[in-house]
């Protein structure tokens, strides 16, 4: 049997390895599973523990007020050392490209336990965006023994970086396994009554570096749309950073079709995605997401480590600039072929079975 200890802190890595754990404790024969869980986030993270069902064996509970990421990667990686020397695990798995991942695979590797790395080979290859992202999943991947791809292309990375590819799986994303148990054909909230027979433009925004004129001219190009087509409505479920939501409030606020709420559980989440028009966000998991659901996803950034959503013609890279925001949006909602064009574009991101592989190959090796 083999002891595997599964490590997250934020509320997109537990969307993931939720799954991935539910599957590999429903194999008890194969695997003894432990949860740690860092607090990265804390209220965002224990709601979706609660949804799969899963109550973490360890908590570091390091968040804390103004925390940076000197305190997130130290008190993770001290907190780790003990973790791991408790458990004693066969495998350490992580996910993604949080500080959370990579302090956690850092104390992994200094203790000499091999490191599984959930969602493997993401790359913009810009070391600066997203911040710290791409730095902490290019450095996970340094250390990883057992890299889970969750796409082809995310394999190829990693075959051209010099990793061994008899060590690289490509088993889909986790975060389709996850929409399984989230979405519901009988979901109701007063958010779809509240939005009736509009058209929702679902908007989600936090990271680092779209702070400051970045996100005022994001959020001045959604006012615009709103001011152009009356039949529309916003919804921004508003990250709790303080930063986040003073801009939000700044250049969103007082318009009757624009909601501004506090963050969603992932199920209310998941069900309003799929009750939404159009996606608008900066974030990396709903690139995944919402092409399952048949939602066109406009991305409000730069760069994306999710290319194959381009290329397929789900995702479209609109950056930060009012205009080009506005006249992207514009477009969707004015022309139905362009709209149906990425509506119906095929989702690359896996089919829903991630899990059972990376079981699979943990049970193999």
């Amino acid at each position: 049997m083999k002891k595997i200890l599964a490590v997250f802190g934020t509320r997109p890595e537990a969307i993931k390895m939720c799954p991935l754990v539910n599957v590999l404790r429903s194999q008890p024969d194969r695997f003894a599973v432990s949860v740690c869980v860092t607090g990265q986030h804390r209220q965002m993270l224990d709601s979706v523990l609660s949804v799969f069902g899963i109550t973490p064996d360890y908590d570091l509970s390091i968040m804390k007020p103004g925390q940076t990421l000197f305190d997130i990667t130290s008190d993770v990686l001290l907190g780790m050392k003990d973790v791991i020397e408790d458990y004693g695990p066969d495998v350490v798995l992580v996910h993604g490209d949080t500080t959370t991942s990579f302090s956690a695979a850092l104390a992994s590797f200094y203790l000499h336990v091999p490191v599984g790395h959930v969602e493997a080979g993401l790359r913009t290859y810009d070391i600066e965006s997203p911040f710290p992202e791409e730095f902490n999943r290019q450095a996970v991947d340094l250390i990883t023994t057992y890299y889970f791809a969750p796409t082809q292309n995310a394999r190829e990375n990693l075959v051209k970086e010099g990793k061994d590819p008899s060590k690289v799986y490509v088993t889909g994303n986790t975060g389709i396994d996850a929409l399984a148990t989230t979405v519901k054909d009988d979901f109701t909230h007063s958010v779809l009554d509240w939005v009736g027979d509009s058209r929702l433009i679902l908007l989600t925004a936090h990271r680092r570096e779209s702070l400051g004129d970045p996100m005022h001219h994001m959020f001045r190009a959604i006012r615009r749309i709103t001011e152009d087509h009356p039949d529309v409505k916003v919804l921004y479920p508003v990250h709790l950073n303080p930063a986040v939501r003073r801009i939000a409030k700044e250049e969103l606020a007082g318009n009757d079709r624009i909601r501004l709420i506090d963050p969603l559980d992932v199920i209310d989440f998941h069900n309003i995605m799929k009750s939404a028009h159009i996606i608008l966000t900066d974030s990396g998991g709903i690139q995944e997401e919402a092409p399952s659901l048949g939602k066109p996803v406009l991305v409000m950034r730069d760069t994306t480590e999710r290319p194959e959503g381009v290329v397929a013609g789900t995702l479209k890279i609109v950056g930060t600039q009012e205009d080009k925001i506005f006249e992207e949006c514009n477009a969707l909602l004015e022309s139905p072929e362009a709209y149906r064009a990425m509506s119906q574009a095929s989702n690359p991101y896996g089919d829903g079975h991630a899990s059972e592989r990376i079981a699979s190959v943990l049970s193999e090796n």
